[in-house]
């Protein structure tokens, strides 16, 4: 039987990795970067959404970065890449285990969440943010920017504080709707960013969600996948911060969540809670209208909520 995508018509990717030697290609996921196909055993490939392909040099060198360290889980590794009609494929190494929850698995968090998900996620932080930043973390382009986070900048702080002001100019007044005195907001989040004291960088994820994180049967984490929405170089609080703000968004115990998260990675991690708050507040700036700009879009009521 020929696999259809959402709207029912015949998938024409599975139709192309068939001519390309792949006859048993089905699909795997979807996510903000593509779509995600298995190819045999042990090999996957990506359609990517929105990648030049001209600027995937920066990808394969990030992933080389990061796999020089250590690591107690896989990281992304690519075999091959290709441009197909204008799209970019990269043929990678599948990793193993299981999406610690998936979106679609109709899965919701305990309110208190179980051990198993807060050793992974401390597991998880632990080592990325023994990952040095390195220059090629530093070029990336967060989602939605138009320029190297880093560009002009010696400071991840400083840096993140300038990003902060672009994205809130991007759609003020859609915004400003949701959130009095936006400018205020907007003008104190920079200041306190740049007040900040220089961390070490190390790399940054930025989009630790549970489908992105692979355990084994035991519950080790074995796989950290999709890095590039929101990655770079940067503090480990930041990373922190995001983590436990996305964990779980939009369920009914969400900011339960949040706030257990944040008391955890306090106390286990060494991050202040204050600067946390901060990142998360920087987090909702950047990242408010990346999938719709009005209170029908859940990402962006969830930021305007935040900031409000």
């Amino acid at each position: 039987m020929t696999e259809t995508d959402a709207h029912g018509a015949a998938d024409p990717w599975i139709q192309y990795f068939a001519r390309r030697g792949y006859p048993h290609a089905r699909r795997l996921a979807s996510g903000m970067e593509g779509t995600v196909y298995r190819l045999r055993d042990g090999t996957v490939a990506k359609v990517w959404a929105g990648r030049a392909p001209e600027d995937f040099d920066l990808t394969r060198r990030l992933y080389a970065d990061i796999a020089r360290h250590p690591l107690p889980f896989g990281t992304p590794v690519i075999l091959d890449a290709e441009e197909y009609d204008g799209v970019l494929v990269s043929y990678e190494v599948e990793l193993g285990g299981s999406p610690l929850r998936s979106d679609g698995d109709g899965r919701r968090p305990a309110r208190d969440l179980p051990r198993r998900e807060t050793d992974a996620l401390l597991t998880v932080l632990r080592a990325l943010a023994s990952v040095p930043g390195s220059e090629v973390m530093r070029r990336l382009v967060v989602q939605g920017d138009d320029r190297p986070l880093w560009q002009g900048h010696s400071r991840f702080s400083d840096a993140l504080a300038a990003l902060v002001e672009r994205a809130a100019a991007r759609n003020r007044d859609a915004l400003a709707a949701q959130v009095p005195r936006l400018a205020d907001v907007v003008a104190r989040t920079a200041a306190s960013l740049r007040a900040l004291p220089d961390r070490p960088e190390s790399v940054v994820h930025g989009d630790l969600v549970p489908p992105n994180i692979h355990l084994d049967e035991a519950g080790h984490p074995v796989a950290v996948l999709d890095f590039g929405f929101c990655t770079t170089a940067g503090d480990p609080a930041f990373e922190a911060a995001v983590t436990a703000a996305v964990w779980d968004m939009y369920g009914p115990d969400a900011a339960h969540h949040t706030a257990e998260l944040t008391r955890l990675f306090a106390r286990e991690l060494g991050h202040a809670e204050e600067v946390l708050d901060l990142y998360r507040k920087a987090y909702a700036l950047i990242t408010y209208d990346l999938f719709g700009t009005g209170p029908h879009d859940g990402h962006f009521r969830w930021c305007a909520a935040l900031l409000r």
